[in-house]
């Protein structure tokens, strides 16, 4: 890490973790107490992922488990097969489905699941990527509410997500006053999680990363310089808004998926052998009872609670980048969305953890742990991928950074204006040199409990409109199988 915070900032750093990191902990976090063999035991268990989980579950179910019937039918129209040139929005499909995976697509894919892993064991693999694939229908739902109640302001600028659809959604449904409230608290966590855990965690990460590589860069001046280098590359993309952030996005995401994604089939491929017995012990580990009822509960909160950190689905935060596609069918950029849990939890994360068990990674004491462990791994093959991992981290956390200024911005712009938005791109720049430059915990923790909190208020609303959601997809797939939507011609 860099240096540890002294003095006034380390005082200030301790005050805030007091009485306002604990106490919002104490809230998304309660301890299970259940009995085991005889004894007493007890984990915590965070909330938000329950809630997560369940709000998922519900969406499967409600709408028919649509993250499988119309998977191939959002392949297409991320490849523009439905898309016409009339349709209202700033970015295509396939950029919004960019924008928003490199909001997701970042350091948690590489060490979150190490961590995961390391302490669950494999089998939360097992857990995580059935999350994942219940993720798949929660951003089906919140991003087509996105698309539904966006709106489009008179310079063509699009506002849309869940700090909109919660408020014009549910007023249209006779909740009015909940959805003012559940939108102002939904925007205040959105901006707290785009100052923390989207952009101070990420710059840090980065840095890290950087100066085990590049040894000048270590130290607090080295942390500066990294700082304000962060702080130019991200101001240029920011300042040019979606459409900039869309065009970076639809250029790296690919980019950084395709080089990790290779290199870990490279080393699977040479492994080969190894591969059935590395998922049979994932799928076993993942039902085994040998550490009792705790170690079972345990191996599923972590493969739970990874894939919620992941990718995001449930917290709204996507809804944010698929309201701006072009697009005059809201169900549709819906449909588009529900590939961004599989690409990012059921592709990646599952990719990496296969790599760390293959190698035996997550059992050897020399691995570390996060991303140290990663890069074990994938050096067991290649020595010389840890350059190219700490390349592919920064570029990861830099992608990360650009989508969540987007999302503070938007809901910066519900609460103080749209002119006031240069104040928080100023504000957020600031936020990315400092993660460089020093660690502040609790402004970390800070941001992280924030981007999981946003979770209460969206799904609250989502499961609200489930039924208008509903109605809208048996319209689209009846204009499907009736013929009346078509691919445009080419």
């Amino acid at each position: 890490m860099t240096d540890e915070p002294t003095g006034l900032l380390a005082q200030l750093d301790a005050i805030f973790q007091l009485y306002v990191v604990s106490p919002i902990s104490s809230v998304i976090f309660f301890d299970l107490v259940f009995w085991d063999n005889g004894q007493t035991g007890e984990i915590q268990l965070p909330i938000v992922v329950l809630w997560l989980v369940l709000g998922s579950l519900f969406f499967t179910l409600r709408f028919q488990f649509v993250n499988l019937r119309l998977f191939r039918h959002a392949i297409d129209c991320v490849r523009g097969l439905y898309t016409r040139p009339e349709e209202t929005g700033e970015i295509s499909h396939f950029q919004a489905l960019s924008a928003a995976l490199s909001a997701t697509v970042g350091l948690g894919n590489i060490a979150g699941v190490a961590f995961a892993v390391g302490i669950g064991g494999p089998g939360a693999v097992f857990w995580m990527i059935v999350g994942g694939f219940l993720g798949m229908s929660a951003k089906f739902a919140e991003c087509t509410l996105g698309q539904k109640y966006r709106i489009v302001r008179d310079d063509g600028h699009v506002s849309g997500g869940s700090m909109i659809f919660l408020r014009r959604g549910l007023e249209e449904i006779g909740y009015g006053a909940l959805g003012r409230v559940l939108a102002v608290v939904f925007a205040v966590m959105c901006i707290g999680g785009s100052f923390g855990g989207g952009n101070m965690f990420q710059s840090n990460q980065a840095y890290e990363i950087s100066q085990s590589v590049v040894p000048f860069l270590s130290g607090r001046a080295g942390g500066a310089v990294f700082g304000l280098m962060m702080v130019v590359l991200v101001g240029l993309v920011i300042i040019g808004g979606i459409r900039r952030i869309g065009q970076v996005a639809g250029v790296l995401v690919p980019i950084m998926c395709v080089v990790y994604v290779l290199s870990g089939l490279a080393i699977l491929l040479m492994n080969a052998g190894q591969v059935p017995a590395a998922l049979g012990t994932i799928v076993g580990s993942a039902f085994s009872l040998e550490a009792g009822l705790g170690g079972f509960v345990g191996v599923l909160i972590q493969g739970f609670r990874r894939a919620a950190f992941s990718n995001e689905a449930g917290t709204g935060s996507a809804s944010i980048a698929h309201s701006a596609a072009s697009t005059n069918v809201p169900v549709r950029e819906g449909i588009v969305a529900l590939l961004e849990p599989f690409i990012d939890t059921i592709v990646v994360c599952t990719m990496t953890a296969l790599v760390i068990v293959v190698t035996g990674a997550h059992v050897a004491p020399e691995a570390g742990e996060g991303i140290q462990m990663t890069a074990y791994a994938f050096a067991t093959v290649f020595p010389w991928f840890p350059i190219v991992l700490s390349l592919t981290a920064v570029l990861f956390a830099f992608s990360t950074m650009i989508s969540w200024s987007y999302y503070g911005e938007q809901c910066w712009a519900l609460l103080f204006g749209i002119r006031s938005i240069l104040v928080y791109k100023v504000c957020f720049l600031l936020f990315t040199w400092a993660g460089a430059v020093f660690t502040a915990r609790a402004v970390l923790d800070f941001g992280d409990l924030m981007i999981l909190g946003m979770a209460f208020p969206n799904i609250v609303g989502v499961a609200l409109l489930s039924g208008k959601v509903k109605a809208d997809l048996d319209r689209y797939e009846e204009g499907l199988a009736e013929g009346r939507i078509q691919r445009v011609s080419r």
